[in-house]
């Protein structure tokens, strides 16, 4: 894997953005490996992702907040810049559904997802089995009506023990609370069916079937205060026909969460990702 640094920008759209990142990278040598961007012409923005390589490159990555400080003011800029040696420590959590875990561990374990899996973090015993194969700590931390604060206060440690930057809720199968969310703002990743809103509850699946629907999909976005209505990161479809039973669309929607919570984690730890006006753009 490459020694890389990348550059993730959105500020007003304007003439000679592109030219004056990159004129500013080719001052110091910078071999650019990857580089896109994308203007919102209803919104005015311009949003950039470039990554280059750290080798030869001959400012020190703790000088670049100051060296490219003009050039941000000049644009109004909002950027990041993430290095490539700094990877993502994510915490898993999941409840009894371990379809989504099974393929984020084997990902992970194939060198796939370029991250780290310090902990995961379950409401049930379940899936210890799955932790103990693959060397992952594991902790349950059941969550009832009447302790979902102490719970929260009991992840909130475990979280920070384990120096967790992005929770990915892998079938998590509770709602977690404002606070919990305030505190990881765009850090929490879910997965979920997508017949909402018009097969929400319980046994979406059975209700769809019973409609006749034609397409069955999977949503991945970031968790918000309100419920299933964060910034959509990945999302895909498969068709059905009358022919298949309910056990049927369950097997296939498992399929699709399993690759698009993938597909979204990676987008994440792979830094290819800007969020604005309620979406997002993803750089792949």
């Amino acid at each position: 894997m490459k020694n890389t640094a990348t550059l993730l920008i959105s500020c007003p759209d304007r003439r000679g953005l592109v030219a004056a990142i990159a004129n500013f990278l080719y001052t110091y040598d910078a071999n650019i490996l990857h580089a896109d961007q994308h203007q919102d012409a209803d919104e005015g923005l311009f949003l950039m992702r470039v990554e280059w390589d750290l080798d030869g490159f001959k400012l020190p990555v703790d000088a670049f907040e100051p060296a490219f400080a003009p050039i941000a003011e000049r644009f109004d800029m909002h950027w990041q810049l993430k290095l490539s040696q700094n990877r993502t420590r994510l915490a898993v959590f999941v409840s009894k559904y371990d379809h989504c875990l099974v393929d984020l561990l084997h990902r992970h374990a194939s060198g796939e997802l370029r991250c780290e899996i310090p902990v995961i973090i379950s409401n049930h015993p379940d899936t210890q089995r799955l932790a103990d194969f693959h060397g992952i700590p594991f902790h349950c931390v059941e969550v009832t009506r009447d302790n979902k604060d102490e719970a929260e206060a009991r992840q909130f440690a475990l979280l920070e023990q384990y120096k967790v930057d992005l929770i990915v809720l892998a079938r998590y199968m509770q709602v977690l609370s404002p606070e919990f969310v305030k505190r990881y703002p765009r850090r929490i990743i879910n997965i979920h069916h997508s017949f909402l809103p018009a097969f929400d509850g319980a046994k979406p699946y059975h209700r769809a079937h019973q409609r006749g629907v034609k397409l069955i999909g999977a949503t991945s976005h970031y968790v918000t205060e309100i419920l299933d209505d964060g910034p959509i990161i990945e999302q895909d479809v498969t068709r059905i026909s009358h022919r298949d039973s309910v056990e049927d669309l369950i097997q296939k929607g498992r399929d699709l969460e399993k690759v698009v919570l993938s597909r979204a984690v990676r987008w994440h730890t792979d830094h290819r990702i800007l969020e604005y006006a309620k979406k997002t753009v993803i750089f792949d």
